[in-house]
This record gives structure tokens, C-alpha cells and sequence, in this order.
């Protein structure tokens, strides 16, 4: 009992003093970057605003949550604090801004978040249709596999082009090079991730997981985590110059040694850290890789900064 006790001091003190060194950072080199004074005026159209033949897929940075269906995952004040990473629906968060998906599924086509599950998928893609129905050129990112431990759907690759097909960009690596304005009306590239199941082609319909990498690791450190981002992020080649989307989660992880288990606290820890995020790739020279950027819990602030980048991308500020 005294070695838990004294390894749980320890681990408040390590919370701690990084919670400390990221404010202190925050509070000595401030949270500015180009574009991050910018606000959106329409959330639900934002990208439509822009000069479309002039904005790239490659100067996009897409907000995006992370685990994005589970708003209902779980059991209400039992088991959905545990495993819950968003509080409103697919839907309300692309109307929101959001324009990066992540979403787990399990062999029965359920949403779910390891153990737990939710609603099936179709809900999801109900939502994604129902948005792409009300707007006319926001592109989404949406990637969608099989959570660790857990078998594919059979023949969810068809299930997704038959729900999605007039919609989907297929497969091409020349896209990267592209405006919006020559992919749409085409508007959704979708990643599908199986765990056992066939790989998408080139020339498909769905993307290959290839396509949209990221360097997660497991951690409820904020500073562990924050400058792990910044390593790999530096890691990347210019979004530019390369063919795959790369994304940097900004999110720390509950651990089970951890007294504290609960999504929203753990990852509070490092939430409101994003602007400075962005400023420190500035700093460092390496701002021109952020792409696909996600949280927890996303709010408009958190939309206004990666929206307020590619902005200023468009205009050449960044």
C-alpha cells in the first residue's frame, strides 16, 4: 500500500510540474501565430468562404476531434465518463467547423471507444450526409477503422461507397496538388482502416490508412505529450511535399495505474494548449507540416486557430 501511494505522489508531482512548464511557456512566449487573430463569421460554410480556386488541399489545417462519436458512448455517469472524448454529435461538430472525423468501429458496425460502444455507424454517416446536404464545398476528412482488439465489419468497405459513393474522392495522390475548387464536388476522402481486411487501391474509392498517419503515444503527461507532437511533427516533410496527411492530437490519456481515469480531466491537462501549439511550430521553423490538428472535447476557439492558419496560408502569411 505505501509503494502505490508513493508511486501515485510521485505521478501528481510529474502532472504537475509539467502543467507548470507548459504555462510557464505559454506565459513567456505568448500563443501567437499568423492567422490566429482571424474568427469565423460561418461556421457551418467556413471553408466555402475562402477563395476556393486558390486554396490547396495541402494548406488546409483541418480541426478534428478526436474519437468523435462518443458523445453516447457508455452508460450516463457510469461508464460513458471513461471513455467519452466528445459532448455533442457528429453533426453539431461539423456545423461547428470541424472538418476531420475519427471514428472506431467494432465487427457489429457499433461505434466504440476499446470496450465500450455506442450507436451504430449509420448514425454517423446519417449525420455526415445530412451536413454534406446543407453546404456545397466543405471537404471532410473521414477516417473510419477498426479499433484495437476488435474484428472488422464484413464488407464495410462496400457498405461505405454504397452509403457514400457520390461524395467520395477516390484514391489519387495527385489530389494533394489540387484546389478545392477542382475536387469538389467530390467532398469527403475517406480513410478506412481495417485491422484483417484488404487494404483500399489506388484508383478507389476509399483511402488507404497510409494516407493519413500521426505518432500517438500514450501518455496523461501534457508536456510528455506536447513535446512528442512537436518531435515528430518536426519529423514530417512540408505538407507540400509530401503524399498522406499527417495529424497531431492534441490529447493526453487516462492511465489505468492512475487514480484519475476520467477523459475530461486527464485531458484538460493539455486542451487549452493548442494556440500554443501552433506558435511554437512557428517558432521552431516547422509550422508549414501541421495538417490535420485534433483535440477532445472541441470548442470554437480550438476551430477559429486552425481555420486562422489556413487563412493565412491562402494569403501567404504562413
Amino acid at each position: 500500500m505505501g509503494s502505490f501511494l508513493s508511486k501515485q505522489m510521485e505521478r501528481r508531482k510529474a502532472i504537475s510540474a509539467e502543467n507548470k512548464s507548459l504555462s510557464s511557456l505559454l506565459s513567456s512566449s505568448g500563443d501567437a501565430f499568423p492567422g490566429s487573430d482571424f474568427r469565423i463569421s460561418d461556421r457551418k460554410s467556413w471553408m466555402s468562404s475562402l477563395q476556393l480556386d486558390r486554396l490547396l488541399l495541402h494548406q488546409i489545417v483541418f480541426p478534428g476531434t478526436h474519437d468523435s462519436a462518443t458523445n453516447r458512448i457508455g452508460l450516463p455517469f457510469l461508464s460513458r465518463p471513461f471513455a467519452q472524448c466528445q459532448s455533442c454529435s457528429v453533426y453539431v461538430q461539423l456545423c461547428a467547423g470541424v472538418r476531420a472525423l475519427d471514428i472506431r468501429v467494432r465487427a457489429d458496425r457499433r461505434v466504440c471507444h476499446g470496450i465500450l460502444a455506442s450507436y451504430s455507424v449509420d448514425v454517423v454517416i446519417t449525420h455526415l450526409k445530412r451536413f454534406l446536404s446543407e453546404t456545397q464545398s466543405e471537404l471532410i476528412l473521414l477516417e473510419i477503422r477498426t479499433e484495437f482488439g476488435q474484428e472488422d465489419p464484413p464488407d464495410f468497405d462496400k457498405y461505405l461507397v454504397e452509403q457514400l459513393g457520390d461524395y467520395l474522392v477516390p484514391q489519387d495522390d495527385a489530389f494533394f496538388g489540387r484546389t478545392v475548387a477542382e475536387i469538389v464536388p467530390k467532398r469527403v476522402i475517406c480513410v478506412w482502416k481495417p485491422r484483417k481486411s484488404p487494404a483500399p487501391k489506388n484508383g478507389e474509392l476509399l483511402w488507404s490508412g497510409g494516407h493519413l498517419r500521426d505518432n500517438w503515444i500514450d501518455t496523461d503527461l501534457p508536456k510528455t505529450k506536447f513535446d512528442s507532437n512537436m518531435k515528430h511533427l518536426g519529423e514530417q516533410r512540408p505538407a507540400k511535399d509530401r503524399k498522406y496527411f499527417y495529424r497531431v492530437e492534441n490529447t493526453v490519456t487516462p492511465q489505468a495505474d492512475n487514480p484519475v481515469v476520467c477523459v475530461r480531466p486527464v485531458t484538460e491537462r493539455i486542451r487549452g494548449y493548442a494556440r500554443l501549439f501552433i506558435s511554437q511550430a512557428f517558432e521552431k521553423g516547422i509550422a508549414d507540416r501541421l495538417q490535420v490538428f485534433s483535440t477532445d472535447f472541441v470548442d470554437d476557439d480550438f476551430v477559429d486557430a486552425c481555420v486562422g492558419l489556413t487563412h493565412a496560408r491562402i494569403e501567404g502569411k504562413a
